[in-house]
């Protein structure tokens, strides 16, 4: 006990921390991550040719894309060569397109490889993507 002048004080020490300010600001974070990780999703980085095709909208639509290291992706789902031959048998036979997204720098015979996988699939319809603009 300190006495100041004749009086006594006791001062006691809060030993309790108030977390309200501190979940409040957790939640509001939770809520803001919550709304922001589904639209962050990861693009694959392909280079299209050039071509004088429209724009066509692939939602919902098979997607095979090839990445300029040759790594090869369906509908975002990275795949072997052999994984792609079972995904697409397992696809079978159908009407409705596939399209095809390779990087300009892949060479023609892994673009040919895989166009060959897609037609012995039974798939009839495959189309190949390129950037709207003049070819060069």
């Amino acid at each position: 006990m300190v006495t100041l002048g004749g009086r006594s004080s006791r001062r006691r020490l809060l030993g309790e921390i108030n977390v309200t300010p501190l979940v409040d600001v957790m939640l509001v974070l939770l809520i803001i991550f919550m709304v922001t990780v589904p639209l962050m999703e990861p693009e694959i980085d392909v280079q299209l040719p050039r071509g004088n095709t429209p724009k066509v909208s692939m939602d919902k639509h098979l997607v095979i894309t090839v990445s300029r290291d040759e790594r090869i992706y369906l509908n975002k789902r990275r795949l072997t060569l052999s994984e792609l031959d079972l995904a697409l048998r397992a696809f079978g036979k159908t009407d409705q397109p596939v399209y095809l997204r390779a990087d300009e720098r892949v060479p023609y015979g892994t673009v040919a490889t895989i166009m060959v996988k897609v037609k012995a699939a039974g798939i009839s319809k495959l189309g190949v993507v390129t950037e709207p603009g003049l070819g060069r």
